[in-house]
């Protein structure tokens, strides 16, 4: 019986320092969940990134999260790296109701993410985004 109860003293522990570092990621996610405005894009004019919406990326809680510039909207997958620095994401959407998907990354630099944005087969652009004001 004693045998029992340390196995699951130790399986506890196993299962309690899991949760505080996933607790520990979530808290890391944190700085990167939200609405960011894009304001610069290397392959594109602002004014075609706010063709249709003012450009932005999102990252919501739970991995998901969106973006959308010019004509293209697609929803986010992403996962953050372990330094807590990085996040990396995939998409998949619609460039003017054509099938998109891709990858890309982002990292906070100096009070801004940038990041690059690339598409399967495709396009691709590195973009600065600010934090936006609305929620």
């Amino acid at each position: 019986m004693f045998r029992i109860v340390l196995e699951k003293r130790e399986r506890f522990a196993e299962v309690a320092g899991g949760i505080e570092r996933l607790a520990a990621i979530d808290c890391m996610k944190s700085s990167f969940v939200g609405r960011w405005r894009i304001v610069e894009m290397e392959q594109w004019e602002q004014e075609f990134v706010d063709l249709v919406a003012p450009g932005h990326i999102t990252f919501a809680s739970g991995g998901r999260g969106q973006f959308s510039f010019g004509a293209v909207e697609a929803n986010l997958d992403w996962r953050q790296d372990p330094s807590g620095k990085r996040v990396s994401f995939s998409f998949e959407g619609f460039d003017e109701g054509d099938e998109v998907s891709g990858r890309g990354w982002a990292e906070p630099e100096g009070g801004r993410l940038t990041g690059r944005i690339v598409f399967h087969l495709g396009d691709e652009s590195g973009f600065v985004a600010q934090r936006s004001r609305r929620t």
